[in-house]
């Protein structure tokens, strides 16, 4: 089975995060209403089991618990993939949500990078600074070792941009990690 379960405790956050990438129960409580939902959408959309708890230093602002998760969740992908063998390792996907319209690419090459293109008309979505959507995507990239573009075409509403990135996001993952069956890397190197 492809799961990880990992804990992670610094002076600004507590987290515990489970990930199963063929499916199970999805279970967020991060503290800050928004991004719950996102994390919801995401897991939803991908497809994957996903549980969330952490304790973050809410009183100062969002920015620590929202980034310690996506490195925690990026790590989660790491262990869950290992030699990354047997899976389709790209992934691209549009997704539309009324007026807004995002794109996701990724390719699971063990070569971390993020692409952020995104404009947010207002700046907050509740208690969630949407500046923060590129700080969990980098984070989630980075820790994951995988490249990930994420575009905003065009969208007047900072909620329905963000949601569509995170969906985005989530629907390319799903497809990169889908099992192919090879048993070897998709690489020319024999390794990824």
């Amino acid at each position: 089975m492809r799961t990880a379960s990992i804990e992670r405790k610094t002076k600004e956050t507590d987290i515990t995060l489970s990930l199963n990438l063929d499916g199970g129960g999805v279970s967020i409580d991060t503290g800050v209403g928004f991004f719950d939902h996102m994390l919801n959408s995401f897991a939803t959309h991908g497809g994957f089991g996903l549980e969330v708890r952490v304790k973050g230093d809410l009183y100062v602002d969002e920015h620590h618990t929202v980034e310690d998760t996506g490195i925690v969740l990026g790590k989660a992908f790491a262990q869950t993939l290992g030699d990354k063998s047997s899976i389709e390792r790209f992934g691209s996907f549009y997704v539309p949500m009324d007026e807004a319209l995002a794109f996701a690419s990724v390719d699971v090459s063990g070569r971390p990078f993020l692409v952020f293109d995104a404009q947010f008309p207002q700046e907050r979505c509740g208690g969630y600074d949407c500046a923060m959507t590129v700080e969990f995507m980098r984070a989630l990239a980075f820790n994951a070792g995988v490249t990930l573009h994420l575009k905003s075409l065009y969208g007047d509403n900072s909620h329905h941009i963000t949601e569509a990135l995170y969906k985005a996001a989530a629907h390319a993952l799903r497809l990169a990690v889908k099992p192919n069956g090879s048993g070897k890397p998709l690489s020319t190197k024999g390794v990824l």
